[in-house]
């Protein structure tokens, strides 16, 4: 299983506040099924950050097509495979 950082920027502020809720329930599902590792927003306002797990980009980017958000046109993303490194 690999590591995949989610740059989920904003695209548009009213669509992320209306589909929030959806959103958070589509990761909670993802959690739970063990493909989020962890989730946050920017503090700045400009979007958030999904860690995944995958056995690929191809798998991640099918998890990421399937967020309300990206669906719903609120945020564009950006997939990196990362190496993660535990303190």
């Amino acid at each position: 299983m690999k590591f995949f950082a989610v740059h989920l920027p904003m695209l548009d502020q009213e669509k992320s506040e209306q589909f929030r809720p959806q959103h958070l329930a589509f990761l909670e599902v993802m959690r739970n099924e063990g493909k989020v590792h962890a989730n946050g927003k920017f503090t700045d306002g400009s979007g958030g950050l999904v860690i995944y797990r995958a056995d690929s980009y191809q798998d991640c980017e099918n998890l990421v097509l399937n967020d309300p958000y990206v669906q719903e046109g609120a945020r564009d993303y950006s997939i990196k495979e990362w190496e993660a490194v535990w303190a």
